[in-house]
């Protein structure tokens, strides 16, 4: 498979990477600063080729459009998009609503502006698979402690526009979805995160491979289940 991952430089992103490379796909791997990436860097000059690294802000349209300029005419079997930021935890009464905007472009319209720029690479793949990483904390039922404005409404945000991208695009036979990763030991998530990166990454890898097309606009858990809205 030719597969883009979005935010590859650490982390989640990062372990996805590595693992698709293992598995001698090709990974379009797009990152904000490549060169704050050394792990990333060792595992593309250790892939063959197969994997590459490009500059890209999700915030970005240029960006976007010359992410899918750089990877010319390859159909893309399989999106990611993984890019996304916490943003400040913040009461109520001391928001910084430039942060909150900042965490919308990125965690929600980012997404989209990758998917539409890759779409012509992604009409031409086999797969025509679209994941997008949420978070739990992006449900609205499962909201039980408040706080997290900018992240929880970012997540949400990407939520509705995943279910929106299903619906338009279902009749072309793409199946796209969104995926919480669960609570994971990351520079996101903290050391106090009761998930490894490697399990997260690894259960996920299993339900990407084993959606179909009756699962697409669904909100699905790393651990198998579909996750409440």
């Amino acid at each position: 498979m030719h597969i883009v991952i979005t935010g590859a430089s650490r982390g989640i992103g990062l372990e996805f990477v590595r693992r698709y490379q293992e598995q001698g796909h090709h990974v379009e791997a797009a990152v904000r600063d490549p060169a704050r990436s050394p792990e990333l860097a060792a595992l593309a000059a250790s892939s063959s080729g197969k994997t590459r690294i490009h500059p890209c802000d999700v915030t970005s349209d240029q960006d976007a459009r010359t992410l899918a300029a750089s990877l010319g005419d390859v159909p893309v079997d399989l999106l990611i998009n993984n890019a996304g930021i916490l943003g400040k935890m913040q009461a109520l009464d001391q928001l910084d609503y430039a942060d909150i905007l900042r965490t919308l472009d990125t965690n929600a319209l980012g997404p989209l502006r990758v998917t539409v720029a890759l779409l012509p690479h992604l009409r031409r793949g086999s797969t025509r698979k679209i994941v997008h990483i949420s978070s739990g904390m992006g449900s609205i039922s499962d909201n039980t402690s408040g706080g997290a404005y900018g992240y929880r409404m970012s997540k949400a945000a990407l939520n509705m526009a995943a279910r929106s991208m299903a619906n338009d695009l279902r009749s072309e036979g793409f199946v796209v979805v969104t995926m919480n990763p669960g609570w994971v030991k990351t520079d996101m998530g903290g050391p106090d995160a009761p998930e490894t990166v490697e399990n997260s990454v690894r259960l996920m890898m299993e339900r990407i491979e084993q959606l179909r097309p009756e699962q697409s606009g669904t909100f699905l858990d790393y651990r198998g289940h579909t996750w409440d809205w």
